[in-house]
């Protein structure tokens, strides 16, 4: 029997709920399943909406899809141009090494290019070393004299709160 086609294709608003299992699949991969908060209705709203925050693409192998990526789009004052930010790339354990991640990468890579942006980046769990391998195959370069820095939940709600000090 002959391998099925893998195909690449732009995520609609029909596929919110696919989008949302493979996002607890990525949450389960990196041990973080409890902090999923997303929803079906969050994602139609925030991808599919009036104003959209992200963008995103699926990987199929005949009528199952395989993987996903999901990204937007930020702004490097450096470069002075626009940069590709990868939120979540994620392939089903049983399709790794079979080049759904590859072929995911390769048509954000296009979209990067197409829009005229001067990189793309993203975020590697450190632990993670099947994907800091294969990320390094592919020409990335890891970035570790950079910190992720979050505010979130109550900490951004009450900074959020404060009034500005008088000088």
């Amino acid at each position: 029997m002959a391998a099925r086609r893998l195909a690449i294709r732009r995520a609609t608003r029909h596929d919110a709920g696919t989008i949302l299992r493979l996002i607890e699949g990525l949450a389960e991969y990196e041990r973080l399943g409890d902090e999923v908060e997303a929803t079906a209705a969050r994602i139609r709203r925030h991808g599919f909406g009036r104003r959209r925050y992200f963008e995103a693409l699926l990987a199929r192998r005949g009528r199952t899809t395989v993987g996903f990526a999901l990204y937007f789009f930020t702004y490097s004052t450096f470069a002075g141009r626009p940069t590709l930010y990868l939120e979540d790339l994620f392939v089903l354990p049983v399709e790794r090494g079979r080049g759904a991640g590859r072929a995911l990468l390769r048509a954000l890579a296009r979209i990067a290019v197409r829009r005229g942006c001067g990189r793309m980046e993203w975020t590697v769990l450190d632990w993670n070393a099947p994907s800091i391998r294969f990320y390094r195959r592919l020409g990335a370069r890891l970035r570790r004299e950079w910190i992720l820095t979050r505010l979130s939940g109550a900490a951004l709600r009450r900074l959020a709160r404060r009034t500005p000090r008088s000088s």
